[in-house]
């Protein structure tokens, strides 16, 4: 009994010789020795799997039942958890995804994955440390044996998603796109590039994002897709204002705008010119020369947005302006604006934009120490508030404090 025990241990040490030897290197003996094997790497016999499956494999009907057995097995982990005992909920889960390797590396992947969102989900850090080291182990295998199994490829890069790994995830990725363009899917391979550039910016990596987006905007303008051309390049302003790396906004922004005009699309133009602005304002913060670009860019929007009776966008750019204008104590070119914002707001039937305007033109003049001009305008936007029954108390305070010649 004891022998056939021993045989028994035996084969199952040798079934996970491999995964263990991948697990351990770079690691001192003594570090062996002092740290356990995580859950993943025991070795230990389950009474699922008969003793001489290394020397004869699992018959198409034992591969059924078991497949049956551990779907049960992860229905029970599932109650159990539900029932509040996390820990039990996962060894019950751990004993699945070690004998999932049975049903081959997909059947593996697939158990971890789902496992591991759960894992992400309870906050569980040391239970996904084991579950990603043991998808790196099965990345490293696929690797050395050049694997070109594109849905084993798929499943590991959502597996390192759902543990929120998207570095690791890229990776798989890279390998899918190799393999996509080795069979000249054009199509498959713009998704992939597509797939690999939002986990870049997942994690923050502005720069690799934009070099992807760069690439796909090259081949977009190669087969003559306007639409994603335009997509990419919008893709590349919030990039690079993300990453705030102002003056390539504005280059991007400029070709967006350049494109836009010869398309025949006007009505782009004026938020354009808006984002252009802000961006010009960004770098004025460092060279405050650029502050004059920022001016002109508002103006230009609000012209442009005029002519094109796009009131809205026209009050925006003007109070980008007004607030411009005040940052920069240039109190008369502040009002002028505001007046002009009056004009557009009544255009827009825009009752809440008027009453914020004459509130700035009240403001305005307060600063200029004009105190009986604020009060007209704070009683203007008092009528428009009482019409709207929106901020009347407010507009009521102001014109109270002035009226007692607190001012």
């Amino acid at each position: 009994m004891l022998r056939h025990f021993s045989v028994i241990v035996t084969t199952f040490i040798f079934w996970h010789l491999c995964s263990f030897v991948t697990l351990a290197e770079g690691k001192k003996p003594e570090q062996m020795d002092k740290f356990p094997p995580g859950p993943l790497e025991m070795t230990t016999p389950d009474p699922l799997v008969r003793g001489s499956v290394e020397k004869q494999p699992l018959t198409l009907e034992e591969l059924q039942k078991l497949e049956t057995a551990l779907d049960e097995l992860n229905q029970e982990a599932t109650t159990t958890l539900q029932i509040g005992d996390k820990l039990t909920a996962f060894d019950i889960w751990n004993r699945e995804l070690r004998l999932r390797r049975f049903l081959g590396p997909l059947a593996e992947v697939h158990a971890l994955s789902g496992v591991g969102a759960i894992a992400w989900n309870e906050n569980e850090r040391q239970q996904v440390k084991y579950i990603t080291e043991r998808l790196q182990v099965i990345e490293k295998q696929m690797l050395k044996q050049k694997s070109t199994d594109l849905e084993l490829w798929r499943s590991l890069g959502e597996a390192y998603q759902n543990i929120h790994v998207p570095k690791l995830a890229v990776v798989a990725y890279q390998q899918i796109l190799i393999l996509f363009r080795q069979q000249n899917n054009t199509t498959s391979e713009l998704g992939t590039l597509n797939k690999i550039a939002e986990l870049h910016l997942s994690w923050f990596d502005y720069s690799q994002a934009a070099t992807i987006y760069q690439e796909l905007l090259n081949l977009a303008i190669s087969q003559g897709d306007r639409p994603n051309e335009l997509g990419y390049l919008q893709q590349l302003v919030h990039i690079f204002e993300k990453a705030k790396q102002h003056q390539q906004a504005i280059n991007v922004l400029s070709r967006l705008a350049g494109i836009y005009t010869s398309d025949g699309n006007l009505t782009q133009i004026p938020a354009l010119k808006i984002a252009i602005a802000q961006n010009y304002q960004s770098l004025a913060r460092e060279n405050p020369n650029l502050l004059q670009e920022a001016f002109n860019k508002y103006q230009e929007a609000y012209v442009t947005a005029w002519q094109s009776q796009q009131y809205v966008t026209a009050s925006e750019a003007l109070q980008k302006l007004i607030k411009l204008y005040r940052s920069q104590n240039q109190i008369d070119e502040a009002l002028q604006t505001a007046e002009i914002l009056l004009e557009t707001e009544t255009l827009a039937t825009n009752f809440y934009g008027l009453m914020q305007a004459y509130d700035q033109i009240g403001q305005l003049y307060l600063e200029k120490k004009e105190d009986g001009k604020a009060l007209t305008a704070f009683q203007k936007g008092l009528e428009i508030a009482q019409q709207l029954k929106y901020q009347e108390t407010y507009f009521s305070q102001r014109i109270e404090t002035l009226s007692k010649g607190n001012f």
